[in-house]
């Protein structure tokens, strides 16, 4: 044990260039580890560039790693995220493009797999064709959505509780609201087609990310020092397969 405690994984080596990159962040064993791992990939090579252990998923860890590429003398012409909330501004100035996957299940979470409402079902459609349609067609669809139900989204009721009045249909007027907030980062990669952005964040989740669960699954008991040594020895060897 002493052995495997004292080893060290060998350092990653950089070769500077013009990237596009996917980033995203795991989390590993059970919720009170506080394990996880954010990372980011070059999305023609495949190669993992840089990665950093984490206990929480902060805008600060995603803008620590960009600034670290940068100083390394990587240009990043493009970058593919979740859309977490702050993670925009993080990369600012750079073409970002909001992972469709996550889209959708922002907007499933908000109006569930079998929406009951009429609104919430017509929505879902419309976000069921995000990736067969261009960003013209997808607003416009949005728009006639949007005119056909803008006065069930702004019913109010009463609170039974506190007397005061509240939107009626708040989950609704979420999955809208996600969807015009995420819009100007959802059609990035069509609009620049030359650097072939990806879409979503996929060939992390499952390229990468589901190695790295079944590794610590498969070593249980493994001390917290063990289990970052072997993500990094893990994710060091990743481009070498």
């Amino acid at each position: 044990m002493k052995q495997r405690d004292e080893y060290n994984v060998e350092s990653k080596t950089h070769k500077p260039r013009e990237i596009n990159i996917v980033c995203d962040a795991t989390f590993y064993g059970k919720r009170k580890d506080k394990l996880g791992t954010l990372v980011f990939k070059d999305i023609e090579s495949k190669e993992i560039l840089i990665w950093k252990h984490i206990e929480s998923e902060t805008v600060e860890d995603y803008r620590y790693l960009k600034e670290e590429l940068i100083n390394l003398g990587y240009k990043i012409q493009s970058v593919t995220i979740d859309g977490k909330r702050g993670l925009y501004k993080a990369f600012e100035g750079i073409p970002i493009q909001m992972c469709h996957f996550h889209q959708k299940k922002i907007i499933q979470r908000y109006i569930t797999l079998k929406p009951k409402l009429q609104a919430s079902k017509d929505l879902k459609k419309i976000v069921s064709r995000l990736t067969l349609t261009t960003q013209n067609n997808f607003i416009k669809k949005l728009d006639i959505w949007y005119e056909i139900y803008k006065d069930f989204l702004d019913e109010k009721t009463v609170s039974k509780t506190t007397g005061k009045l509240h939107y009626t249909h708040p989950k609704v007027r979420s999955a809208y609201r996600s969807l015009r907030t995420n819009l100007p980062y959802l059609f990035t990669y069509k609009e620049h087609k030359n650097l072939n952005i990806q879409n979503t964040t996929n060939s992390l989740e499952g390229g990468v990310f589901s190695h790295m669960k079944n590794m610590i699954s498969l070593h249980r008991g493994l001390s917290k020092n063990l289990k970052i040594k072997l993500v990094d020895f893990y994710l060091v060897n990743y481009s070498k397969k």
